[in-house]
C-alpha cells in the first residue's frame, strides 16, 4: 500500500480476495495468513489486503467469531467518523422512503444488516419506537454514535421516534463475546415510553406488538406485501393459516373477505395474541384460533375437509447448510398434507424464511410433493421479501424468503 494507513492490516488468502472483488463483505478466520503483532482490539477498524499488498476494504474485527472480518468498505479514503455514519443512515432512510409507500414507514425495517452496509445491526421500526438487535462486536462499540444519529435523522425527517429497545437475547451473540440483554438504549434528552408494547397499522391491519417478549424484534415485517396478495385471493374463501404466530396471514384474509379464517399455532401465547390482534380489528366474528402442532393436524383434517386456501409459513426448518436438506423433509410433509387436503382448484401459499433452504431446493420439494399428492401446481406468484429487507445479490444471506402462491388443480 502507498499511503500511510491508522488501522492494522491483514493480509487474506487468494480465496478471501477472490470473495471480497466478487462483492461479498465477510472475510473468514480462515482467510488470514498473518496476526498483526500487538494484536488489535476486538471490534477495532482493520485493513485488508492481498498477498500483494492491494488495499480491499475496511472493516471491523470480531476475534471470537468465524467471520473474523466484516468490511464497512472498500473506499480507502473513507473516515469513519460521526459524518460517515449519518450518511449511511440517510441513506438507508432515503431507500425505504422510495421504495416503501408513505404509509408503509411507520413500521418498517429500518437498516437490513450488511445489505445496508451495517454489518450485523437490525433495526426495525413500530410506530414510535425503533427495535434493535446488535450482533457484531463491532457494531457493538459503535452504539454510543450510532443510534442518536438513527433517531436524529428520522426525527429530522419529521418522524416520530420516541425511544430505541434493544433485542439482544439472541444466543449468537455469544459467538461474538457479547452478553445477552434486552431494554432500553439510553438517549440523551429523550425519555422512553413506559410501556414495552405498541399499536402498529400494516395493509390497513391493526397489530398490537409486544417488542420486550415477541419473536424476534416483535413482528415480522418481511412479508409485508405477500400478506396482502393474500387478502386479494382469499375473497370468500374457507382459509386455514398455519404457524399464524400474531395471525397476520390470517387477519389479512378475513379483512379481505375471507368467509372463515382458522389461525393455527403451537403457541398458546401466539394464539392469544392473535385472538386479541382479531378483536383490535373487529374480526373476531369470522376467524377462530386453535392451539395445535401443524404436523399433527394436517392430517386429521383430510378426514373432514373443509378449507380452500391454506397458508404455509413455518418457521425456518434450518438454520445450518449441513441440515438443510434434512429440513427439506418437514417442508414437504406440511405441503404434501396441504395439497391432499384441499379441493381441485383449490389455493396455497407457501412459504420458506431460512435462506439455507434455498429456492431451487424449495421448488424440487413442492414439485415432489404435489406428484405424492396427485395434483398438479398452477402457479399464479413468485414473491420475495419486502423491499425493505433488500437483497444484494452478491451476498447470498440477504436472499432467505421465498413464497409461492399456487393454485392446486
Amino acid at each position: 500500500m502507498k499511503q500511510s494507513r491508522p488501522y492494522p492490516v491483514y493480509t487474506i488468502t487468494p480465496k478471501g480476495e477472490r470473495a471480497i472483488l466478487s462483492g461479498h463483505p465477510w472475510v473468514y478466520a480462515e482467510e488470514l495468513t498473518d496476526q498483526p503483532a500487538p494484536a488489535p482490539a476486538n471490534g477495532a477498524l482493520v485493513d485488508v489486503v492481498s498477498s500483494k499488498g492491494r488495499y480491499l476494504g475496511t472493516g471491523l474485527l470480531s476475534q471470537n467469531s468465524k467471520i473474523r472480518v466484516r468490511l464497512l468498505s472498500r473506499n480507502a479514503n473513507d473516515r469513519f467518523d460521526e459524518n460517515f455514519w449519518r450518511r449511511r443512515v440517510e441513506y438507508a432512510w432515503a431507500y425505504r422512503k422510495t421504495v416503501m409507500g408513505p404509509e408503509d414507514l411507520s413500521c418498517c425495517r429500518v437498516i437490513f444488516g450488511e445489505a445496508d452496509q451495517f454489518p450485523g445491526l437490525t433495526v426495525d421500526r413500530f410506530g414510535p419506537v425503533l427495535v434493535t438487535q446488535t450482533l457484531s462486536y463491532g457494531m457493538e462499540q459503535l452504539k454510543p454514535i450510532l443510534f442518536p444519529i438513527l433517531v436524529d435523522v428520522l426525527r429530522q425527517d419529521g418522524q416520530d421516534i420516541q425511544g430505541i429497545f434493544e433485542r439482544n437475547d439472541v444466543a449468537l451473540r455469544q459467538r461474538e463475546g457479547l452478553e445477552e440483554n434486552k431494554g432500553w438504549f439510553p438517549l440523551e434528552g429523550l425519555e422512553h415510553p413506559q410501556e414495552t408494547w405498541t399499536e402498529i397499522c400494516e395493509n390497513g391491519v391493526r397489530y398490537r406488538v409486544d417488542f420486550e417478549n415477541g419473536q424476534k424484534t416483535g413482528f415480522f415485517l418481511d412479508q409485508k406485501y405477500n400478506r396482502r396478495q393474500v387478502a386479494k385471493l382469499a375473497r370468500g374463501k374457507r382459509v386455514l393459516d398455519c404457524f399464524t404466530h400474531t395471525g397476520s396471514f390470517a387477519l389479512n384474509a378475513a379483512l379481505g373477505g375471507a368467509e372463515h379464517v382458522t389461525a393455527v399455532d403451537v403457541s398458546q401465547a401466539a394464539v392469544d395474541l392473535a385472538r386479541d390482534n382479531a378483536v383490535l380489528n373487529g374480526l373476531e366474528g369470522r376467524m377462530d384460533f386453535l392451539c395445535a402442532d401443524v404436523f399433527d393436524l394436517l392430517p386429521t383434517l383430510e378426514r373432514q375437509p373443509d378449507y380452500d386456501f391454506i397458508i404455509l409459513d413455518p418457521p425456518a426448518f434450518t438454520k445450518s447448510r449441513k441440515t438443510a436438506r434434512n429440513a427439506m423433509r418437514g417442508y414437504k410433509e406440511i405441503n404434501y398434507r396441504a395439497m391432499k387436503l384441499l379441493p381441485r382448484g383449490g389455493y396455497l401459499a407457501t412459504a420458506s424464511c431460512s435462506h439455507f433452504a434455498t429456492e431451487e431446493m424449495f421448488i424440487k420439494m413442492l414439485r415432489s410433493a404435489a406428484a405424492d399428492a396427485g395434483r398438479q401446481l398452477r402457479q399464479i406468484e413468485v414473491r420475495q421479501q419486502a423491499p425493505d429487507h433488500p437483497i444484494l445479490w452478491n451476498v447470498e444471506e440477504t436472499n432467505y424468503l421465498k413464497f409461492f402462491l399456487f393454485q392446486v388443480i
